[in-house]
């Protein structure tokens, strides 16, 4: 059991004065408060007026906060590209270009190359190939990420994921303002670049294994698909806030597009370290805590049958065997001390073993390998990231180039693939409750989108509300399955009944789909930068063939499911209340 961290302590105890202040009731004699019987039921031992579903709810938020705090940092990459290369033919004799105040304060000429007078590019992006140089940045951010996502599940099983998360966090916030300060300092190499994104691909694989893990520890899995679903949204309101943030300084002074992001992530790893609760058990006893009447922990399963309290001291209480429980398990302590200090009786408490136990060792990642459905969503995602992420580093860029707009315009105009993408997870998720079919739900959105991106290649150039309906349409279809495979689909595996209840598989099962999908996310933007100078088309065309690699791997099992009617139900366990 975690320590409560420090925000939630300073909370507890400061609602705990407030309230006895209030009532008038101090002790001066061991100079303790001494509450009411109403207030003591109101706040219980830790006197923190808060329900178990309280606790989910903030749970819920304060992650999703955390991770769209993560994808805010990412954005801003996609919506500079347009202002490393650009000309400046419309700019007025005698005018200064955007990126020359800080230039001339360091001495140091405006580059302008030989063969373009007007070319006002952030060196070395104003060679001919600057679509590759653009391109290798993403590649080395999304390569390092899919690499470091396969250790990164291993290590997070095994540190605590509030100080784990901290950490990353904070670096993370650091190598992207460290990006934008080449800004500021007039750096011209290309492997500064590629250094600062190569770190914070690492240090960026610390996230979703923690806060699908501490998701996961709080959430059953009624209605997984909806939960996950909305709060898996935090991808796309991550995306919509980074280009927001990162167009209002590109224009002017892209530097700040960069390290203001670098900031918001460094400052929301300080509210995880004194904010996140990783696991319920981490909170103290509290009458508050309303327990429900069949409750499984890792170590035990027991029900409450009935609820007496103890009136008579002639009464029997619980037996050794079940204080020895009681002692070893404060989830037990919980349960068993009702009312804050009577305990229950003996006949009316019932502990059993449980299908396995908290005190397991972490899976490996071989056996987590060997898990059903493991190996098919892993490369299914590998294809479906690769289309998401090609979009979220190069829709911008391509709109500049289609639509011609200025970056900031297209940055904005960009954010509406994110506002499809909300709607696209929340369906999925519901649809997928519903039918209980994780595979062909996916499956369905995946046939949709081929035809969809094929649309959009050919409409978005008649005009910009063409391209408003395609970008809406295209991202609920390319962002449904991305959503469903990467929360409800991992935590349904790693909870999945061949583990026999260990609960130490979920952050590896999630970093191996994570991961894998994260070397299709590498490839695409690689492939895009590789293909674009030929012709957008070509970058169409192989995302629809990335997106009929993704469908055909989960052909076996949406024929398992629609053979087998109830057997996505069957084959995963209930997700248990730890």
């Amino acid at each position: 059991m975690a320590p409560l961290p420090p925000g939630i302590r300073f909370i507890v105890s400061f609602s705990r004065d407030q309230w006895c202040v209030r009532r008038g009731r101090r002790s001066s004699k061991n100079r303790s408060w001494k509450c009411s019987e109403k207030s003591r039921f109101l706040w219980g031992s830790f006197n923190f007026p808060v329900s178990i579903d309280g606790y989910r709810a903030f749970i819920f938020i304060l992650t999703f906060l955390l991770y769209a705090s993560f994808h805010l940092s990412r954005k801003p990459i996609s919506i500079v590209k347009g202002e490393l290369h650009r000309y400046c033919a419309t700019l007025h004799e005698g005018q200064v270009p955007f990126n020359s105040w800080n230039q001339r304060a360091s001495g140091a000429a405006h580059h302008q190359p030989a063969d373009n007078e007007t070319d006002c590019s952030w060196a070395p992006f104003d060679q001919d190939n600057y679509q590759q140089l653009l391109g290798a940045l993403d590649y080395s951010f999304l390569c390092a990420y899919a690499i470091g996502m396969y250790l990164s599940g291993i290590i997070g099983e095994r540190l605590p994921i509030r100080y784990y998360l901290t950490f990353g966090m904070l670096a993370s916030g650091a190598f992207t303002a460290l990006f934008g300060l080449g800004y500021f300092y007039n750096i011209h190499s290309l492997g500064f670049y590629v250094v600062t994104q190569i770190i914070n691909g690492l240090v960026q694989t610390t996230g979703w294994p923690s806060v699908v893990t501490c998701l996961g520890n709080w959430f059953g899995k009624g209605r997984r698909g909806l939960i996950m679903g909305v709060w898996n949204s935090h991808t796309s309101v991550g995306n919509i806030l980074g280009s927001l943030i990162a167009g209002y300084w590109v224009s002017t002074c892209w530097g700040l597009s960069f390290i203001v992001p670098g900031a918001i992530v460094a400052a929301m790893g300080i509210v995880c370290f004194l904010f996140l609760i990783e696991h319920p058990k981490d909170i103290a006893c509290s009458s508050s805590l309303v327990a429900p009447k069949g409750y499984e922990n890792g170590t035990h399963r027991f029900r409450l049958q009935k609820q007496v309290l103890r009136d008579d001291k002639s009464e029997p209480l619980v037996s050794r065997t079940s204080l020895r429980c009681l002692a070893e398990d404060p989830e037990l302590q919980c349960l068993l001390l009702s009312d804050g200090k009577h305990p229950v009786r003996q006949s009316h408490v019932v502990v059993l073993p449980a299908d396995g136990g908290g005190s397991m060792a972490a899976i490996s990642f071989t056996g987590a390998l060997r898990i059903p459905g493991v190996i098919e969503f892993s490369l299914c995602l590998l294809f479906a990231k690769l289309v998401s992420y090609t979009f979220l580093f190069w829709l911008p860029l391509y709109i500049t180039n289609v639509d011609h707009l200025d970056a900031r315009q297209a940055g904005e105009l960009s954010t509406l693939f994110d506002v499809g993408g909300i709607f696209g997870g929340i369906l999925a998720g519901v649809i997928s409750d519903r039918l209980e079919k994780r595979a062909s739900t996916c499956g369905l959105m995946l046939l949709l989108a081929a035809p969809t991106l094929y649309t959009f290649s050919t409409i978005s150039k008649m005009g910009l509300e063409a391209t408003v309906a395609m970008l809406l349409l295209s991202g609920a279809l390319v962002s449904g399955p991305y959503a469903l495979i990467t929360t409800a689909v991992s935590a349904d595996l790693g909870t999945h009944k061949s583990l026999k209840g260990n609960s130490h598989a979920l952050a590896t099962v999630t970093a191996i789909i994570d991961g894998t999908g994260s070397v299709g996310a590498a490839l695409g933007p690689l492939l895009a930068g590789l293909l674009s100078p030929s012709g957008w088309n070509n970058v169409f065309y192989m995302l629809m063939f990335a997106d009929a690699c993704a469908l055909l791997f989960l052909i076996r099992l949406m024929h398992k499911e629609l053979s087998c009617p109830g057997s996505a139900a069957g084959d995963q366990v209930l997700f248990k209340e730890h």
